[in-house]
């Protein structure tokens, strides 16, 4: 990590401003886990916002990027402080009947430089959705970028990784918990 943005800053954001939960939860991806990263809720403060995105900035350095595409909603708040940083467009995919598809009169043209940007990734499955949209448009996707990287790098969307923060957080099937989280209620503090 940079000087100025290092893994211990990017910790001390997550404790300070509340986003670094610990209990029983359910993830997006349908597991469980002890840990939460609730980034909406460290990307509150607008400073904090552009301290995270000039993190992910300076790992992009050497890359030329023409547009920003972020997934709704984790992607939204960090996608567009990266594309105001590189001073470069931003469009974003959203929900529509449970897929994400590009709308609102965004396009991608063919071999449209594009980066991929998330707030979490634990098993990359936004990030695929998100990437297939840009492979369907030819779109020449130069990365993804993304502040936590809950799998640690195991996920490989096929693309260059660039992340402020990689743990490794242990996650459960639903159908083996360990014995201190079966029977205890399970929160999903994601967006609803």
């Amino acid at each position: 990590m940079s000087a100025r943005v290092t893994r211990e800053t990017v910790l001390q954001i997550f404790r300070e401003s509340g986003a670094l939960l610990e209990g029983h939860f359910i993830l997006r991806s349908g597991l469980h886990s002890r840990e939460f990263f609730q980034c909406a809720k460290a990307l509150e403060q607008m400073p904090t916002v552009e301290t995270l995105a000039a993190g992910l900035v300076e790992k992009l350095a050497g890359l030329d990027i023409e547009t920003v595409l972020a997934p709704a909603m984790g992607g939204l708040v960090i996608g567009q402080e990266v594309a105001r940083q590189l001073g470069c467009r931003y469009i974003f995919v959203e929900k529509e009947e449970g897929d994400l598809v590009l709308r609102r009169g965004f396009a991608i043209r063919p071999g449209e430089r594009v980066l991929v940007v998330e707030d979490v990734v634990t098993k990359g499955g936004r990030v695929r959705e998100t990437l297939d949209i840009a492979a369907a448009h030819e779109a020449d996707v130069q990365g993804v970028a993304m502040l936590v990287d809950r799998s640690n790098g195991t996920v490989d969307p096929g693309v260059p990784v660039f992340s402020l923060l990689q743990v490794e957080v242990e996650t459960f099937d639903p159908d083996n918990l360990p014995s201190d989280l079966v029977g205890s209620s399970a929160v999903k503090p994601g967006s609803k």
